[in-house]
């Protein structure tokens, strides 16, 4: 299926979600509500984002949420989140929830996995710590390799340590690429099964989904008919819709926010 770009057919798939019964708005945060930084904690959602997400907030029957792969911890900082927020967070690609009223529900910790992420982390980052632009990133789950200002044979050689270092120690663990980034992970979980938890934990009779890399396709190729599926820039896409980047999104979403509020007068 080739996505819709022009603005009457984004509009028209707006049009056709918005009026839902219950609306749940889910959103990556990298690349589609912040641009891409080159160090990753400098992240932060564009003013026109922010409006966005606040407008939907306040429209009728909507429900908000921020589905990353960053750790959960680390996704409350990018996004600013306070404690008394309404947008419900899924961290870790899922694995981890913050819920208004409730808070943080992690999962049980795993001793040994947890030790064995401990390991790789420190032989990954002594090995790699002298490689230019390359950042060795500690997640909940796992770690991350990060190249994106690293030279195309730093980043290379990166890579291929760390995919035999786990290989090798974690044949297990979870593989995952993103722009300028390969992660691991003890947990399985993708944005799909957040997709889903969230959608039951709130009652939703649809649901739009917006991303702009590979792991999020996974939540896009499992949406349903009654579900939107946003693509933020260039790349393969399951979603019916494609938008050119962050400001474009923000756009489209703000006018979803309005057409929310006149469906459900």
């Amino acid at each position: 299926m080739t996505a819709l770009e022009t603005p009457d057919q984004v509009q028209d798939e707006l049009r056709r979600v918005a009026a839902s019964d219950r609306l749940l708005v889910a959103l990556d945060f990298d690349g589609t509500l912040s641009l891409l930084q080159d160090e990753p904690m400098q992240a932060r959602m564009l003013p026109d984002s922010r409006r966005a997400v606040e407008a939907l907030i306040a429209a009728p029957d909507t429900v908000v949420a921020l589905v990353s792969g960053r750790s959960l911890r680390d996704l409350e900082e990018i996004s600013e989140h306070a404690e008394d927020s309404a947008i419900l967070l899924a961290g870790s690609h899922g694995v981890e929830y913050w819920y208004p009223g409730e808070g943080a529900v992690e999962p049980d910790d795993d001793d040994a996995e947890h030790a064995l992420r401990d390991h790789l982390r420190e032989l990954a980052t002594a090995e790699l710590g002298d490689l230019d632009g390359v950042w060795v990133e500690p997640k909940t789950f796992g770690f991350g390799i990060h190249t994106r200002t690293a030279s195309e044979a730093d980043a290379e050689q990166a890579w291929q340590y760390a995919d035999a270092l786990v290989s090798q120690n974690a044949p297990h663990w979870r593989r995952r690429t993103g722009h300028n980034i390969v992660e691991y992970s003890f947990r399985h979980e993708g944005k799909d099964s957040a997709i889903a938890a969230l959608r039951e934990r709130v009652g939703a009779t649809a649901v739009v989904f917006a991303g702009d890399d590979v792991t999020d396709e996974d939540a896009i190729a499992k949406l349903g008919p009654d579900d939107l599926g946003i693509r933020v820039g260039q790349g393969r896409t399951s979603a019916r819709v494609r938008v050119a980047d962050t400001r474009e999104l923000a756009a489209a979403l703000s006018a979803l926010a309005e057409m929310r509020g006149a469906a459900r007068e």
